[in-house]
């Protein structure tokens, strides 16, 4: 919508705002002139821009220092440097070459999440119309500082917390600070009277927080606290004394990186030794040591899980999910428990009208009758409900009777006759609102319309003792649904002359209204999902047990009760701990409390994921293992303190992550087992000539060539497969276990062994048979290389068998196979790469040798995995 259309229904509403009584009587006749303006510039100096700090945010050159920090990515470069300062410039170039590819990716990634982060806090850029010098003025959001007098109307967003000095019918929506969707009333402070604790919630006070929206009403209050110091910025200034766990999966890798790092250095340095006493060449030796080091120390690992967490945080994105943490994603497929909140999360956070009764006891459900024709009588209580709101509503109750009446009703020829002759707004004392509109003939009679809280409407309308007690009976019903209840009346008035007060109608009592917040259309199946998935979910809400109750239910939610806040005051660490493991619902929860859950689950060592929206969630939502902020409608608190973001606030493709999050932990046991399995010819072939003094194979371009055979294949290959039919299926994995499990370890030994045997069976045969040294070395190397390829085959998949994955799409794997071949042919048939590799002529039965080796290897292992295949499931 355009700014100058808003602003046209600002004006509309705030005409119809002063045809409506004054809820109740000003502090003041006039506002005072506020703040100067020079006054206003020496507290913005003093004080801040009126914007909560925004700490933490990672910008390139920072990304690019943690992705520098990584261990093995540093040894890269470092191997690269070393290499450089021998004087084997080509190796040198190749290596620092692919580590800056990695790195870039990484920080090309990470860059563009921060950018769509910036954009979404940016969404909207608030303003806020002030009285400066005894004039109104619109400024800025962030600019607004204590003391200002702000003009409040219908549609605006609060800048900052103030005092409300004046009040007409004003209401606010505080959903996105208590997490309750219902408006509440505000009313003017007295003159005198301390402002007293600000808290947002409740009814009657005199306090608007920052963040909060005006849907009904007008008026002018005095900024008490801006930015940090205001309620929004209270809970984002306790984020930072919360410390975010690093990924196990990162610690994992690091304590593995630390183990090959020793390890082939200590062979390293024996091989340098060995082959300087037993040949005398020193310098050759150092090359040769390096060269074994590099086949021995898997570079790729860091990279690997670099390009996999990347990658997934793009790939996820594509389905509208943001990554801010691309580890988070890895954590997420291994959570035992998702915590959500009701409003905005599982629900909608807008009003539907779900039922209507009629004062004869009839029932009208709207969400099981959403083809059929609606009955007269039940009409007409819309058209009332809908006569009793704003022309242009802003609050969710009355948009829910517009848009029913739109949608539902049949266009009347009179309604345009129609003009508002008089608003009545709500008061304290009694919660009912009217509308007296006026035909537009000449001396035309009235149309009173009338709706609100049942037991206000059932006063109006003058009911006699026993049909309000029947009323109370059938709104009590109605609240165990999970309904917001509103009554509706009419009256009719001739004549000019209006009552100064609403109980100066005759009023007739039309029936009750059931309101409620829908549930997301995707919640049950997602629901379902989760329960499939081992993971458990608990929903914690502010809302009324009742409500909570059916919500719950339409969600699918295992649960027996629901557990109130009230009762978690009365428990003590070990007993909330205890009661969390039976509990899936709780109601009346504070934020505070939010948090505490979050951490009594912790403690009993569940991985929890937490989701939600407004501020009130940002504590829980950093105290847990990770959290899920709603993009579309959750605050900036919320998102800062998240790992993953939810772009379209789709509680469905929370399951998605969950999936995704699994499928790139099975692919990452893929792509490691692979890497450690490979390594171990490569590692063989290299050491081999060494000890017994066979001619040396492989140089350093070699092993780099081989390198850049191994990345493509982890980084492409293995990332792009699709999860494994089971995915969903089995309960998440224990965090705690290595990523390099016993079964898969011993998988890979195997894997590397055979591959080793054969490869190395080739070479001393060729030996054997006089075979040029240049024309072994380039048999062996091609025999190598397709052992590989047949590597590739055996590990795309541990639960199917080679014919069935042979049918599972992957385009990056046909790529790679072609890469590898037309590489391959180029070593061999461009003249400066085969003397670069000092590589000799292959005949046709050499090829037919080294495709051999593969298929033998591809066909062993196959047959192999079958008794590894059940050690092998993540």
């Amino acid at each position: 919508m355009s700014v100058l259309g808003e602003q046209e229904m600002r004006d509309s509403a705030r005409k119809r705002s002063a045809q409506a009584s004054v809820s109740q009587p000003p502090a003041a006749t006039f506002p005072p002139p506020g703040l100067s303006e020079t006054e206003a510039q020496a507290r913005l100096v003093a004080e801040g821009f009126n914007e909560l700090p925004r700490s933490g945010r990672r910008t390139p050159l920072r990304i690019t220092f943690e992705v520098m920090r990584e261990p093995m990515l540093a040894l890269l470069l470092g191997a690269g440097a070393v290499y450089l300062l021998l004087g084997d410039l080509q190796e040198a170039l190749i290596l620092l070459a692919f580590a800056t590819l990695s790195v870039g990716i990484t920080i090309v990634q990470e860059a563009r999440t921060e950018r769509v982060l910036e954009a979404l806090r940016d969404l909207t850029s608030p303003r806020a119309l002030v009285i400066r010098d005894g004039e109104r003025k619109r400024i800025a959001g962030r600019e607004v500082v204590r003391g200002d007098l702000v003009v409040l109307g219908e549609g605006d967003r609060v800048p900052a917390d103030v005092l409300l000095i004046q009040s007409r019918d004003l209401q606010t929506d505080e959903s996105l600070l208590t997490g309750e969707s219902v408006p509440v009333r505000k009313i003017a402070a007295k003159v005198g009277d301390p402002p007293g604790e600000r808290r947002p919630g409740g009814d009657d006070l005199p306090l608007a927080f920052s963040g909060s929206l005006v849907v009904r009403g007008s008026g002018i209050g005095e900024v008490l606290a801006t930015g940090p110091l205001s309620q929004i910025g209270a809970i984002g200034q306790s984020l930072s004394t919360m410390q975010t766990e690093a990924p196990r999966l990162q610690r994992q890798t690091k304590r593995l990186v630390a183990i090959f790092a020793l390890v082939g250095g200590a062979v390293s340095v024996l091989a340098v030794v060995l082959y300087g006493l037993l040949r005398g060449g020193w310098l050759d030796a150092v090359l040769a040591g390096i060269a074994l080091g590099m086949s021995m120390l898997p570079e790729e690992f860091p990279m690997v899980l670099t390009i996999f967490m990347a990658m997934g945080a793009w790939r996820i994105s594509q389905a509208r999910v943001l990554t801010r943490r691309a580890a988070a994603i890895e954590t997420l497929g291994s959570a035992t428990v998702l915590c959500t909140d009701k409003t905005g999360t599982l629900t909608e956070n807008r009003m539907t009208i779900a039922e209507l009764r009629t004062p004869d006891g009839e029932l009208f459900r709207l969400l099981n009758n959403s083809n059929t024709e609606m009955p007269a009588a039940f009409g007409e209580m819309v058209e009332i409900g809908m006569l009793a709101s704003a022309e242009i509503p802003f609050d969710p109750m009355e948009r829910a009777f517009h848009k029913l009446a739109q949608e539902r009703l049949p266009k009347r020829a009179d309604s345009t006759d129609r003009k508002l002759a008089r608003a009545y707004g709500l008061r304290p004392e009694l919660l009912a609102m009217s509308n007296a509109w006026q035909s537009s003939a000449e001396g035309g009679d009235c149309l009173i319309a009338a709706k609100g809280a049942p037991e206000a409407i059932a006063a109006l309308c003058r009911l006699p003792a026993d049909r309000v007690a029947s009323v109370k009976d059938v709104v009590d019903a109605m609240a165990t649904e999970g309904l917001r209840v509103l009554g509706v009346a009419r009256s009719g008035h001739a004549g000019d002359q209006l009552p100064d007060k609403q109980t100066g109608f005759d009023f007739e009592f039309m029936g009750l209204v059931g309101l409620a917040d829908p549930l997301r259309s995707g919640v049950p199946d997602a629901v379902t999902n989760c329960r499939s998935a081992g993971i458990k979910v608990i929903m914690i809400t502010g809302d009324y047990p009742a409500t909570a109750r059916a919500i719950a239910s339409q969600a699918g939610l295992d649960f027996n009760d629901v557990v109130t806040g009230e009762e978690l005051k009365t428990l003590d660490d070990a007993a909330m701990a205890a009661r969390v493991k039976t509990t899936s619902v709780f109601a009346r929860i504070m934020p505070e409390q939010k948090l505490a859950i979050v951490r009594a689950l912790k403690s009993n060592g569940e991985i929890v994921a937490m989701t939600g929206d407004g501020v009130n969630d940002a504590p829980s939502l950093k105290a847990a293992n990770i959290g899920i902020a709603m993009g579309g409608r959750g605050t900036d608190v919320a998102r800062e303190a998240s790992s993953i973001v939810l772009l379209d606030d789709d509680f469905g493709s929370i399951v998605k992550a969950i999936r995704l999050g699994r499928r790139i932990y099975d692919n990452l046991r893929k792509a490691m087992g692979f890497i450690l399995a490979v390594h171990v010819p490569i590692a063989g072939l290299a050491l081999l000539p060494l000890l017994f003094g066979l001619p040396i194979l492989f140089g350093p371009i070699h092993i780099a060539f081989l390198e850049m055979v191994i990345d493509p294949v982890c980084s492409l290959v293995f990332e792009a497969e699709t999860e494994e039919d089971d995915t969903m299926k089995r309960p998440p994995r224990d965090p705690e276990a290595a990523l390099f499990s016993r079964s898969l370890i011993a998988w890979s030994v195997v894997q590397g062994t055979l591959a080793f045997a054969l490869v190395a069976a080739i070479f001393l045969l060729s030996l054997h048979w006089g075979i040029p040294e240049n024309e072994i070395r380039a048999l062996t190397f091609f025999s190598l290389v397709l052992t590989i390829v047949g590597l590739i085959f055996v590990n795309r998949t541990f639960s199917d068998s080679l014919l069935i994955s042979l049918f599972r799409p992957n385009r990056s794997l046909g790529i790679v196979v072609v890469a590898v071949a037309a590489a391959l042919g180029g070593t061999l048939f461009w003249p400066l790469a085969s003397t670069l590799f000092q590589f000799g002529p292959l005949h046709l039965d050499d090829l037919t040798v080294t495709l051999a080796a593969g298929i033998a290897v591809l066909v062993c292992l196959e047959v192999l995995k079958h008794f590894w295949r059940d050690g092998l499931k993540a």
